[in-house]
């Protein structure tokens, strides 16, 4: 039982959040410097779409992978020296793009960057989980993970600046001085509570005023027993793509289609990423309120899923809108819609799942996610050399919400959490 300690006055622990926060922000915009200099790079190195959507595909299947077994890495090492690794590795990745000009050649960079970026959240997660009680874990999770929107809406404001003043170089050079510049203060910042010089005694007591649960091995087949885990592992796979088309093709879309210089993408991008931002908490915030009211668990979540289905529908005709600011308001009705959608469905393993299962769950999710992404890439790069329109990929983009919400129920009619007497392998 959660001890009665009363709130302190100290804030360390929010300084490690804003450390967390930073890092997000950071890695999204070392992942979107890419995709934003996207339309200078293929008209100056006659890139191919294939050759982008190996790009893509590459950069998915080494984050995929590397997901999954960062989490198991960190718990062994720690989120000190696990986050000091992923950001280090990702930081070589990032600046090794500045040596390359053809998209294979850039898939030498492209891999460490996904690798490293792929350890973003599992550190953050276990940062979290030393430093903030239960109490406030959650809110504390949607501050740094908010970080990803606002690099999102960083990086083609700055990025553009940069590469057309002193070259598109230092667009990787001086975004990877800020990741260096974040691994030093957190090497130099962080520790474990009690192991921080100038922690109070208070703030130290409310961080441990939780039970500390212990840590039970699982192995992977014994996930595998239950459909809980294959509803996650499903609806990572059918949404996911979606927003990594949206973060590596948006910017390439606007210039094709509306003839949007580098320069000028800050706006729409902008826009589209806020809106994706008010999707996120409302999304959230419906299926809490229904739950609040009395409504079942399982029908709030899909109720509020199948609200932020309905946003993604009308992105299939945002290749035909009449102007860059509709086409604008279309997608980023949808990137609401993935956000809101999103937000439920990473509430699944936390819902059905004990603490010491989740972790491996979210895991094999992200994998599933990243498999889907390589997919969907691929997709786009073959539609868009044979097609050249944007228009089968917001098809796909449309649909893919209500069909995740369909799988979903179909694997799990009721959200029946997972038991503790589940066979022994």
């Amino acid at each position: 039982m959660t001890r009665s300690i009363p709130k302190p006055s100290g804030k360390v622990r929010w300084i490690v959040c804003a450390l967390l926060f930073a890092a997000v922000v950071l890695s999204y915009v070392d992942r979107l410097v890419l995709p934003t200099l996207k339309p200078d790079l293929q008209a100056r190195y006659g890139w191919s779409e294939s050759g982008y959507a190996d790009l893509a595909i590459w950069f998915q299947a080494g984050y995929g992978i590397a997901y999954v077994f960062f989490g198991r890495l960190i718990d062994r090492i720690g989120a000190r020296a696990g986050y000091a690794l992923a950001v280090g590795l990702w930081t070589v990745g990032h600046v090794m793009h500045i040596f390359f000009t053809s998209t294979a050649g850039m898939l030498l960079a492209r891999i460490p960057l996904a690798v490293g970026e792929a350890g973003t959240f599992p550190a953050a997660i276990a940062a979290t989980n030393e430093w903030f009680p239960k109490k406030e874990r959650a809110f504390a999770i949607g501050i740094f993970n908010a970080g990803s929107n606002v690099g999102a809406i960083l990086t083609p404001l700055i990025v553009p600046v940069i590469a057309v003043t002193m070259g598109w170089r230092w667009a990787f050079i001086l975004t990877g001085l800020l990741t260096v510049a974040w691994l030093a203060a957190w090497l130099g910042f962080y520790r474990r509570p009690r192991e921080k010089k100038g922690l109070s005694q208070e703030e130290l007591a409310w961080i441990e005023a939780d039970p500390q649960e212990p840590q039970r091995p699982v192995k992977w087949r014994t996930l595998f027993r239950h459909r809980q885990t294959w509803a996650y592992i499903a609806a990572r796979f059918l949404i996911d793509p979606v927003w990594w088309t949206f973060l590596f093709w948006l910017p390439d879309f606007f210039n094709k289609q509306y003839g949007v210089k580098m320069l000028d993408f800050g706006p729409p991008l902008i826009a589209v990423y806020l809106l994706a931002d008010v999707g996120s908490v409302t999304g959230g915030w419906l299926s809490s309120r229904l739950m609040g009211r009395g409504m079942s668990i399982n029908r709030a979540r899909k109720t509020a899923m199948f609200c932020a289905a309905l946003c993604a529908l009308p992105i299939a005709f945002a290749a035909q809108a009449p102007g860059l600011w509709v086409a604008v308001g279309l997608i980023g009705l949808a990137c609401a819609g993935h956000q809101g959608f999103s937000a439920n469905v990473y509430a699944l393993p936390g819902d059905l799942f004990p603490r010491w299962m989740a972790g491996s769950v979210i895991g094999l999710g992200g994998l599933s996610g990243a498999i889907g992404g390589m997919l969907m890439a691929k997709f786009a790069g073959m539609i868009l050399e044979s097609v050249g329109s944007f228009q089968p990929i917001f098809i796909v983009a449309a649909c893919a919400y209500l069909v995740a919400l369909l799988v979903v129920h179909l694997i799990v009619p009721r959200y029946a959490p997972v038991t503790l007497s589940e066979p022994r392998s």
